[in-house]
């Protein structure tokens, strides 16, 4: 894929570029979004940008793709790449953006390595950005033609459900009466709103029912402040949006879906409100007669911030073999666990597939107790909410 020029010149400069990816990323961002404002305020989402986390996801995806690059020649890191051509089809993103990218980009590499970027390095970095960004192109090209285009659709909310104190599940149908495209469970669609300052925000939730006939359903966390800026648009979600509101919802995307037969064990996996792909799995499960063991597993701080834990449970008892594991930090009920989620005495059927959601350390520690009873690495899949900074480790 990459040229054996080219390959020389990154394999000798990467350590150099790697050591400056945080800066080169941070100074990028700025410049771009100096230029072309309305990028921040209406495509990327704000939150992260002040708390850093994008920049770090680009980081590590651009190391990573080059790293691939090296020891891979005559093979793409197709997993990290589906994963991000999902996330940018479900905001919109169009060829055209990534020169505006290039540019930004390339700007921000010359200022930070000065003479270091000679005309051979310039064109070998160029040559890696335009295989990622043209195999991006060309994966987000058949999705928008999977899902007929890049088109937002205004839907109406016919239910709100409060969950938990911090919680809530929406349910909406399309505005317009037409039909509804299918999804497969696991997937997420993007969520557009105006807040008060005239930004048009746009965040990912994840469809927490089964694929239905005629609506959507998807459940909201309030995000609070603290080390990382309070969530605007989950506040919006929250505070502002009631039964009868419109709101505009992408075509659903997303590559965590299940993707076994009815033979396969399966194992699934959550914390908090990562919760909300798996009770859509469960649901389509339980629809579809799945037959093979079924493993359930779920940690939260409590059952009162268990969102979702009646549908949890209800799904997983109409299978035929299933087994559920809750672990509550505190005030945990009558055959579930206290403390954090310890696979330790959980019986993993061999063949197991497994589907991870949640934060990231819960996820690393599953994963690793995973593979310590023998699943295999190919086997275990997850979805991250927001920047996925494991992604470059997985890729």
């Amino acid at each position: 894929m990459l040229s054996e020029q080219s390959a020389a010149v990154v394999r000798a400069t990467l350590p150099a570029v790697g050591a400056s990816l945080g800066e080169i990323t941070e100074r990028f961002y700025a410049g771009m979004f100096a230029a072309r404002p309305e990028l921040l305020r209406d495509l990327f989402n704000r939150g992260n940008q002040a708390a850093g986390t994008q920049r770090q996801a680009l980081a590590g995806s651009i190391a990573a793709f080059a790293t691939h690059l090296l020891d891979h020649p005559d093979r793409r890191p197709d997993a990290m790449l589906q994963r991000i051509a999902h996330k940018h089809a479900s905001l919109g993103i169009a060829p055209e953006q990534y020169e505006i990218v290039h540019e930004h980009l390339f700007a921000a590499i010359a200022d930070v390595l000065g003479e270091a970027v000679t005309p051979e390095v310039a064109a070998a970095w160029d040559e890696v950005y335009w295989l990622m960004a043209n195999a991006l192109v060309a994966i987000e090209k058949r999705l928008y033609e999977e899902r007929g285009g890049r088109n937002w659709r205004t839907w109406e909310v016919v239910e709100r459900v409060t969950e938990t104190a911090d919680v809530v599940t929406f349910r909406l149908r399309p505005a317009d009466g037409g039909p509804v495209r299918d999804f497969r469970a696991g997937q997420y669609v993007s969520v557009r709103v105006a807040l008060a300052d005239g930004a048009r925000q746009i965040r990912q939730y994840s469809l927490s029912g089964a694929p239905g006939p005629d609506e959507r359903q998807f459940s909201v966390k309030r995000v609070h402040g603290g080390s990382a800026p309070a969530g605007e648009v989950s506040h919006h979600l929250h505070a502002c949006v009631r039964v009868g509101d419109l709101l505009e919802l992408s075509e659903p995307y997303g590559d965590l879906v299940l993707d076994a037969d009815a033979g396969t064990p399966l194992l699934l996996a959550s914390a908090g409100i990562g919760v909300t792909p798996m009770t859509a799995m469960l649901a389509h499960l339980a629809e579809s007669g799945h037959r093979a063991p079924v493993i359930v597993v779920h940690g939260d701080r409590s059952p009162a911030d268990h969102a979702l834990r009646t549908d949890h449970e209800a799904y997983a008892a109409k299978l035929p073999d299933s087994a559920v594991h809750f672990w509550y930090e505190q005030d945990a009920p009558a055959g579930a666990h206290t403390g954090y989620v310890d696979l330790a005495r959980v019986p993993v059927p061999s063949g197991t597939r497994a589907y991870l959601c949640g934060p990231l350390p819960f996820m690393r520690a599953v994963r690793e107790q995973l593979i310590g009873k023998g699943v295999a690495p190919a086997d275990i899949h997850y979805e991250v909410f927001g920047p996925d900074l494991w992604l470059a480790q997985q890729a």
